[in-house]
């Protein structure tokens, strides 16, 4: 098959042990990004596979109707950005392995560097000795504090156990469902709301983005939290409201953030206070961006086409496509 492979920034793939598994097929891999549907049209008039690397473009009708060749479309996890009508009216099978109770390590961990990052400040003291100067002001030692885990699912959990090894004490916060599976599980959950804000130490959102999660982070939330605590987002930007995070900024509630998600992505404006204020650490969302992650995933990405190939496709989001 022709295969597309965008958005390979580094050309990481090629260097993966993974790679190997589509030695008979015909590949294309884009090194750039570009969400113009005219350029994404031209590049991909030819491809019979189209391989997403997670949701960095947005595949919508528009495209889909005019690449005539494309059959499959192969991914891994889940699928906000993928018009999956649009897929089933053109005759494409989506696939996208959900590997339910795989553990997101990649992510997990550098969810934890970054609290650990915020808690010393390790960013800020590395650019004081940079800039000729010595110690800042006296970080926090996690051990003894509490922090709050938004969201009960394999990233948070993962979350917690490092956590508690560093001697952290754990309270969750949930959707009811998962307060209650939470509970059942003997773990912690705050009484309120409220109180899982504002007697948190560290809070860190584990949460995936739907459209009845947009905006659950709100600006009262986190102008709740203690001026000495901090707020770590690696799940998506649009969990929080539009502006609460300018509304942390000028509070100075909670008193620290660590961002690895944005609104738009590249973000490389160099005048936003995100990237530039001091109490902030951000890193380009490279949660999940690990070679033994990218392997994993696509290991799983390739599979998918190889079967399709076969003709015996595996994990369709739209069977009804498959003519078999």
């Amino acid at each position: 098959m022709k295969v597309h492979i965008l958005d390979d920034w580094f050309d990481t793939l090629r260097t993966l042990p993974s790679f190997a598994k589509l030695d008979a097929h015909q590949v294309t891999v884009w090194n750039d990004h570009t969400e113009d549907v005219d350029l994404l049209a031209e590049r991909l008039k030819d491809a019979e596979a189209l391989v997403l690397f997670r949701e960095r473009t947005p595949v919508s009708e528009p495209l889909l109707a005019r690449l005539p060749t494309l059959k499959l479309i192969s991914q891994r996890s889940v699928y906000p950005h993928v018009d999956v009508p649009a897929c089933t009216a053109n005759g494409v099978v989506l696939c996208s392995n959900m590997h339910a109770g795989t553990p997101s390590t990649a992510a997990s961990e550098h969810t934890f560097a970054l609290i650990l990052a915020s808690a010393r400040q390790i960013p800020q003291q590395m650019a004081s000795m940079q800039a000729g100067q010595w110690q800042l002001a006296p970080g926090q030692t996690l051990s003894g504090r509490r922090i709050g885990l938004y969201g009960y699912g394999r990233i948070a959990k993962q979350v917690a156990g490092y956590a508690r090894a560093f001697g952290m004490e754990v309270v969750w916060w949930a959707s009811e469902a998962g307060r209650a599976r939470a509970a059942a599980d003997g773990e912690t959950v705050a009484e309120s709301r409220a109180a899982f804000f504002a007697d948190s130490d560290i809070v860190s959102l584990h949460v995936r983005l739907k459209p009845e999660t947009r905006g659950i982070i709100t600006a009262a939330d986190l102008t709740a939290m203690k001026p000495t605590a901090s707020f770590i987002n690696t799940s998506r930007s649009g969990l929080v409201e539009a502006g609460a995070l300018q509304a942390v900024l000028d509070a100075g509630r909670p008193g620290r953030l660590a961002l690895d998600v944005f609104d738009t992505e590249p973000h490389t404006d160099p005048d936003d206070p995100l990237l530039t204020h001091p109490n902030v650490i951000v890193t380009p969302h490279i949660g999940y961006v690990t070679e033994d992650e990218l392997n994993l995933q696509f290991s799983d990405i390739y599979d998918q086409i190889n079967a399709y190939a076969e003709g015996a496709p595996i994990h369709m989001i739209n069977p009804e496509v498959w003519p078999g």
